[in-house]
């Protein structure tokens, strides 16, 4: 038996996108290669690409698990209309997977796809779809609470925009160190709380 053949077709799949996804927060994604995932899968140098067309393909792959976890996570916190600790925790679990998946991040949201790859149809579908969840469940939360005339999509871009800018700060080290995290995630649910106690005019 071939070592490709110890594995189903799905449960190659699967063991790839595991190493790669270790690879990626061991070397970052210029130290990821296809060559390498077959290395460390202890499988055939051809074997990854039925799975994978190319590196890009291969990203965006990790990038479209990345947003789909992203997006369980808007459903599982965000899910209770109403409910400001949904927000609460959604804003430290946001954070918290930025900052201990820094490199998966940065593909979800980077240039590496975005702008100097080809995000993929299904890459595409997912980012845009885990928005759309969180802006629909903000909206929900936000009903009746917001100033007349005020756009609840501009307001779900906002506070996205926020929690996002802090991912980069954290994740980059400019302006904060790790042990502050805590801290600033208070702080931005402080300030998204805030927006959302405004009474309607």
């Amino acid at each position: 038996m071939t070592q490709t053949g110890r594995y189903h077709h799905g449960d190659l799949h699967d063991t790839l996108l595991q190493e790669a996804n270790t690879l990626l927060s061991e070397q970052g994604v210029e130290g990821l290669s296809l060559r390498k995932l077959a290395e460390r899968a202890g499988v055939s140098r051809t074997a990854p690409y039925h799975h994978f067309r190319d590196k890009n393909a291969l990203l965006c792959a990790l990038a479209t698990q990345a947003f789909q976890q992203l997006d369980e996570m808007i459903n599982r916190q965000l899910h209770q209309a109403g409910s400001q600790e949904g927000i609460q925790d959604f804003v430290r679990e946001y954070l918290r997977f930025a900052t201990e998946n820094p490199e998966q991040y940065e593909l979800m949201f980077g240039r590496t796809i975005w702008k100097s790859g080809e995000p993929t149809d299904e890459l595409k579908t997912i980012a845009y779809r885990s928005f759309r969840h969180y802006a629909e469940r903000l909206a929900t939360l936000l009903a009746g609470r917001l100033p007349a005339r005020t756009d609840s999509l501009r307001v779900a871009q906002a506070s996205w925009a926020t929690v996002h800018g802090l991912c980069r700060l954290l994740i980059d080290g400019i302006y904060v160190n790790r042990e502050d995290i805590e801290t600033v995630s208070e702080q931005s649910i402080a300030l998204i709380m805030a927006a959302l106690s405004q009474p309607s005019a």
